[in-house]
């Protein structure tokens, strides 16, 4: 009877895919959900960091608003008003601010 319940337990013992599993699961969960939209979002924020150009409204990451007056490789030169300009890193520009259409009514 003891032999009998000692095949038992041995059979009844998980393979390793079984204990693999899981953590393959979680781990395709975690690409998607987590690191595939963060490499998307930090696409779109290189690129658009890439694209600036003289005379466009931005935000900095500190919240400082202002107009790019000149720009090179690395720096920007930001026009924030009363002749005073102020010179960041691309990097430090949150996002372009797009400059309302004037509308005329009739």
């Amino acid at each position: 009877m003891e032999h009998l319940i000692l095949l038992n337990n041995a059979e009844a013992a998980p393979s390793i895919i079984g204990l693999l599993l899981p953590f393959v699961l979680m781990a395709v969960v975690f690409y998607f959900l987590l690191i595939r939209p963060q490499q998307k979002r930090q696409k779109a924020v290189n690129q658009m960091q890439s694209d600036l150009k003289k005379g466009d409204k931005i935000v900095t990451i500190g919240g400082l608003h202002g107009v790019i007056h000149s720009l090179d490789e690395g720096s920007i030169q930001i026009d924030v008003g009363g002749g005073r300009k102020l010179t960041y890193e691309r990097s430090a520009i949150k996002n372009v601010v797009e400059a309302e259409e004037p509308t005329t009514e009739d």
